[in-house]
């Protein structure tokens, strides 16, 4: 895709499973990538292991829920680069426990990371986005926002929110030239699914028409759709890459 061409693209949980892979496709199609990070050891690791695949980013760890430390962050990301094109707000956090058995705390952690953060670091971008009257942004959701899940409810309550706050931004930013939209991916072989009850995913797979587990790529490919021009007029959308799965 050659229009991703010097795009300046942050990726939030950008070190590994569909983060990375998002990373290196990006990449891949000659994006220049900002990748985030929880800790700068993780972020270190992955940008070593992405020079020795041969490819190059930048990586920043602020802490997504301090939201003075990300609008100082996304300053020095416009300073060095002149703009922002893309940002895909990828970092997430599953859960699995029964209701009865999430405190307070574990459902409030949950929000921050999957919903406060992505407030936070979409509200630093919009400006320099106003301001170039031009943008793109994708968040992360997934298909449970959309069937619900067995347990864990706040991984769907969070995802519900995504898509609430990708369809509302969609219409908002309309009129300066900001695409908004969401992919919600399906059953991924990602470390987050290994760490599922194999009694959860199995029961989830028989309702997969295309009868496997999707891959990291299979989505990486739908955000570099959504990000290209060939989605120019396409916003507000929660994608579904989930192999036509079913509640």
């Amino acid at each position: 895709m050659k229009d991703l061409e010097n795009k300046i693209t942050i990726v939030t949980g950008g070190t590994r499973g569909i983060g990375l892979e998002i990373v290196k496709s990006f990449i891949k199609n000659n994006a220049k990538v900002i990748l985030f990070g929880s800790k700068q050891e993780t972020v270190n690791k992955a940008i070593e292991d992405l020079k020795k695949e041969g490819k190059s980013a930048d990586g920043y760890y602020p802490n997504l829920n301090n939201y003075e430390e990300i609008e100082q962050t996304i300053k020095e990301i416009q300073e060095k680069y002149g703009r922002i094109d893309i940002l895909i707000n990828n970092a997430g956090l599953s859960a699995n426990k029964k209701i009865e058995d999430t405190t307070s705390e574990e459902f409030q952690n949950i929000m921050n990371l999957n919903v406060n953060a992505m407030f936070n670091v979409t509200k630093a971008v919009v400006p320099y986005m106003k301001k170039q009257q031009s943008g793109v942004i994708l968040n992360t959701s997934s298909m449970v926002s959309i069937y619900g899940q067995p347990s864990g409810v706040g991984y769907p309550t969070s995802k519900f929110a995504v898509n609430g706050l990708t369809r509302s931004l969609a219409r908002e930013l309309a009129p300066f030239n900001i695409r908004v939209n969401a992919i919600a991916p399906g059953i991924i072989n990602t470390d987050m699914v290994a760490n599922l009850p194999k009694e959860m995913i199995d029961p989830l797979i028989k309702t997969i028409p295309l009868g496997r587990i999707g891959q990291p790529k299979d989505v990486a490919n739908a955000f570099l759709f959504l990000a290209s021009n060939m989605a120019s007029y396409i916003t507000g959308v929660v994608l579904q890459v989930d192999g036509c799965a079913r509640n």
